[in-house]
């Protein structure tokens, strides 16, 4: 491939980067679609909240996704970025097995999810272990639910879940002092505080049974909502130079074209975003994807006007 010029090559082959791929597929550029395999929710066995797609397995999502991209033209390759350099009029791409050249960029890796270190807890993760409300609450409503603090903001998390279940356990070590006020508005809505530290999360037959607290306490949940600590993969970027948001939460900076402070690249998804779902990261990828053809087009034109000057 090293002879190849690719108008765009996408880093991450999930929602956000297939998003990408078809806009810029049906814009007519030649695309390169670089994808490990190893998508942010490979770990839940559906989907909910994604219009057109409820209870659809993140897997299916990305074969058809795939399938479409292709039947645009969309090439791609199973391997991993090793890295992107700037080269002036292109980006040099470094991949496992080659390198090729490209006038821009997507970037969509998305992050890697820091859980707790809780014996039993990774093992359930997308399954008896959950984080986020809106994509799996409905599942598990009226159940015994529990929610492990990882941090202040886990607060947020606590208070939503209360919207699913009337038997919540918050077990709060992770939140630091709750203030009284705080204190208040979750006692308010029955929801047990245990400010204990989580050591254990026990099941059986493969089922989340209960979470065991340093006490010795074991505390009957059927499900445990957490917020896991998301990590930006952005090493193979490291050349760029690309400017990261410093607040909590966020990620990459980019405008609402997608574009990073590299003019030749751009972001899409939970690398932007890093708390966003699937809805949002095809929304991003979409205009991600639009966002680099346009500057693409301006190149395009601007070499024209050269020629013909």
């Amino acid at each position: 491939m090293t002879d190849t010029l690719y108008d765009a090559v996408i880093v991450g082959g999930g929602t956000a980067g297939l998003s990408a791929a078809q806009m810029l597929g049906r814009a007519r550029r030649r695309v390169l679609v670089i994808d490990a395999g190893s998508p942010r929710n490979r770990f839940a066995a559906h989907m909910h909240g994604v219009l057109g797609h409820d209870g659809l397995s993140p897997a299916e999502l990305l074969r058809v996704g795939r399938a479409e991209a292709e039947a645009y033209g969309v090439e791609f390759l199973d391997t991993t970025v090793a890295s992107i350099d700037d080269a002036g009029d292109h980006l040099t791409v470094a991949y496992d097995g080659g390198t090729l050249a490209a006038r821009g960029a997507v970037l969509t890796t998305g992050v890697i999810d820091d859980l707790p270190d809780v014996p039993g807890l990774r093992e359930q993760w997308g399954r008896g272990v959950i984080h986020c409300p809106y994509c799996h609450g409905y599942e598990v409503a009226g159940r015994r639910l529990g929610v492990l603090a990882t941090s202040p903001a886990s607060l947020h998390q606590i208070e939503l879940v209360r919207q699913w279940s009337d038997d919540v356990t918050a077990f709060t070590a992770g939140l630091g002092t709750i203030d009284d006020a705080a204190a208040v508005r979750l006692t308010a809505r029955s929801i047990r505080l245990v400010d204990s530290e989580v050591v254990e999360l026990r099941t059986e037959d493969d089922v989340v049974t209960g979470a065991v607290t340093t006490d010795g306490t074991a505390h009957p949940i059927d499900a445990l909502f957490v917020a896991p600590t998301p990590r930006l993969h952005l090493d193979y970027a490291a050349n760029l130079d690309l400017a990261v948001s410093t607040e909590p939460g966020e990620g990459l900076r980019v405008d609402m074209r997608g574009a990073t402070s590299h003019p030749r690249v751009f972001a899409a998804g939970n690398v932007v975003t890093p708390f966003g779902n699937v809805p949002l990261s095809m929304g991003q990828g979409s205009m991600a994807g639009a966002g680099l053809n346009a500057a693409l087009v301006m190149e395009d034109a601007a070499a024209a006007s050269l020629l013909r000057s």
